[in-house]
């Protein structure tokens, strides 16, 4: 299950600017569409860009998510819903619970989990041989990400379906199916031929704002020890978190399929909150230890 939602999401999050347009909104394309302008280039640059910007900003910013999540595996179904604060530690992200409201529900606790950040922090701000290859593995997983980038530019055909507005900005509404001439260059890439959905851009920034995806055939990964099925779906919204940095605000996955001989459910939404800069694993470690000063101070200087 964990392979076909890094498979699906790495494609549906890192969506390319569209290779083919209509003619005209709300007219439909009579013969083979227009080749894309030199404007069609510089916007599918941009979303490019931006895409890779994001994705990055998300090693350095640190925010609030609650995951609520409904598994069912064979008969066993399991109900869970957690809060946490994640914080980026150079080579992962530590998980930190707090309560509803953001905070720590448990002082004790919580102070616990800033002092395993900060152990992680100070093994991930150092140079040592075991840094440097967590940190090759890291950027060699960037790496396949933006490959997936290219290799849906050709893999999908979309069409302009309308604008829409949100939040006074104006959204490009496509939609997207699989293009039947894409020949897939890995296990992963095959995966295309089998998801449709829709996309929205926002037209002034050049920013992906929301996308649906769907699984139109099952889909057998792990040399078919599970499979992913049909009517799967996945959504996320994304809105201007930063200055020129739009990141998560909501994901919602629905997947259902078959794991060896067992079925299995997924069905999890993500709220993403309060999004701060923390940045280098330096700059995020001065931060976690100023904030483990204060708690001590606190507890302290409290009766």
């Amino acid at each position: 299950m964990h392979t076909a939602i890094v498979i699906l999401t790495s494609f549906f999050l890192l969506l390319p600017w569209p290779s083919e347009f209509p003619q005209a909104q709300g007219q439909a394309t009579i013969g083979p569409p227009p080749p894309p302008t030199q404007r069609d280039h510089v916007l599918f640059d941009r979303v490019i860009e931006n895409q890779k910007k994001n994705d990055a900003a998300m090693d350095v910013y640190e925010r609030i998510e609650r995951v609520e999540t409904h598994r069912t595996t064979g008969e066993n179904q399991t109900t869970e819903v957690k809060t946490s604060r994640v914080v980026p530690a150079g080579t992962g992200a530590a998980h930190i619970p707090v309560g509803p409201d953001g905070k720590a529900a448990d002082a004790a606790a919580y102070r616990v989990e800033l002092e395993k950040l900060e152990k992680s922090l100070v093994w991930a701000a150092d140079t040592g041989r075991a840094q440097h290859d967590a940190y090759e593995r890291i950027a060699k997983k960037r790496r396949e990400r933006e490959e997936l980038i290219g290799a849906a530019r050709n893999a999908f055909i979309f069409t302009l379906l309308s604008n829409e507005q949100r939040n006074g900005r104006t959204l490009l509404k496509y939609s997207m199916t699989p293009n039947p001439a894409f020949k897939p260059t890995s296990r992963s890439t095959s995966v295309y031929a089998h998801v449709r959905g829709t996309v929205w851009i926002d037209e002034d920034s050049g920013e992906l704002a929301r996308i649906e995806g769907e699984v139109m055939d099952d889909i057998s990964l792990g040399l078919f020890l599970a499979k992913v099925y049909r009517g799967s779906h996945f959504m996320q919204e994304r809105y201007e978190m930063a200055p020129g940095l739009w990141l998560p605000t909501f994901s919602q996955y629905d997947f259902d399929g078959r794991k060896f001989l067992a079925s299995f459910s997924l069905h999890e939404r993500t709220f993403y909150s309060t999004y701060r800069l923390v940045g280098t694993p330096k700059e995020a470690l001065a931060m976690v230890r100023a904030e483990l000063k204060n708690l001590h101070s606190a507890s302290r200087a409290s009766p």
